[in-house]
């Protein structure tokens, strides 16, 4: 699971970069201190001030310039005065939080009244946020809710459970009701949920079978990816389960089960074992990373790479026990259309490769 929220500051706040000055920045949130006001550090008065947000969030805006006391940058441990006037700044406008019902089609693969299950296709993104404020699998659902009275898609107590990433393809639940997101985000914080991947990575991995551990935190050297943290101190506890399904020359299909849900979790978890998923741009995938340098496999990687234009990843299957009834179920998505043509692709090297 990959979770949000500040209500009154946009949830980037956890991407934030440092800036040098206070120009092109956007004011998401002021206050002016109390007269009576007695000193305490700008986090503190902030967070208890500020919904929703995490008093480390505020601390590492403020480390980075964007929490401001008399409009100049101050550091976290700065203590506020009466008559202070404190603002949080963002480098992009405030927007509109409010989700709009959008008619975007859904692969809808089970409902009832407390839940729905959907095969989100890659390229969607599911919740809206920076730069993509509309169009996403939660404008989608919205719509389709649109008649039900009970269900508000701003409502926080209803709604997605888990996600995936806007390039990955495969299943999500959704909570109609406030108890069915109860019971469904307990199963997945208890890691009783059932949850498998089908990826294809780049090289060939020797063992049938494995497991990787191993916390995940943001790289610090590039912060648009995660990584696998060298301090144990670091990051969140991550656990991946891994099955060799096919071995194809130079790439490996691979089922991934789930013990944990950290954000980019099979991404990082199988970069960190050597082998990248294959034409996962932000993890280096889209690279020849395997094979030879004949003119004719750059050729065909390249065709590969145009038939599945995104890191080959799908959430296959999906399962867990109904909140209101208490039976098990579980969901199957085939691969979709891109990773199967794919994979017909390089069975058909291989094969040409071992008749030649």
């Amino acid at each position: 699971m990959e979770e949000n929220d500040i209500t009154e500051l946009d949830d980037s706040l956890d991407d934030i970069e440092p800036v040098n000055s206070s120009s092109g920045l956007y004011e998401h949130f002021r206050v002016t201190v109390d007269k009576g006001q007695t000193p305490v550090r700008i986090d503190k008065y902030l967070f208890e001030r500020i919904v929703n947000a995490s008093r480390n969030r505020i601390q590492t805006a403020a480390d980075n310039g964007y929490v401001m006391a008399n409009g100049k940058p101050v550091k976290s441990s700065y203590k506020v005065k009466p008559l202070d006037v404190l603002t949080v700044m963002m480098d992009r406008p405030r927007y509109e939080n409010d989700i709009i019902p959008e008619d975007i089609p859904l692969d809808i693969v089970y409902e009832d009244d407390d839940l729905m299950v959907v095969n989100k296709p890659a390229g969607l993104v599911v919740h809206p946020g920076c730069g993509n404020y509309h169009g996403t699998l939660v404008n989608a659902i919205a719509w389709h809710l649109r008649n039900v009275p009970t269900y508000d898609p701003n409502d926080p107590q209803v709604g997605l459970v888990h996600r995936i990433d806007k390039d990955t393809s495969g299943l999500l639940v959704i909570a109609k009701t406030p108890d069915a997101k109860t019971h469904l985000g307990m199963q997945f914080y208890n890691k009783t949920t059932k949850r498998e991947y089908n990826a294809l990575v780049w090289g060939i991995i020797d063992e049938d079978e494995g497991t990787i551990e191993g916390n995940i935190g943001r790289n610090p050297k590039d912060r648009m990816q995660m990584a696998v943290m060298s301090d144990p101190t670091q990051g969140k506890h991550a656990v991946t389960h891994y099955q060799v399904l096919e071995r194809l020359g130079y790439v490996t299909l691979v089922k991934c089960v789930l013990e944990t849900g950290r954000t980019h979790q099979i991404r990082v978890h199988m970069k960190h074992i050597g082998h990248v998923l294959f034409n996962d741009e932000r993890y280096g995938g889209h690279e020849i990373l395997k094979g030879t340098h004949f003119s004719k496999y750059k050729q065909f990687v390249n065709n590969c790479f145009a038939i599945c234009p995104r890191q080959a990843l799908h959430a296959k299957t999906l399962g867990f026990v109904h909140p209101r009834t208490g039976k098990e179920l579980f969901f199957t998505s085939e691969l979709p259309e891109d990773m199967t043509h794919l994979l017909e692709k390089w069975r058909a090297y291989i094969s040409n490769r071992e008749e030649s």
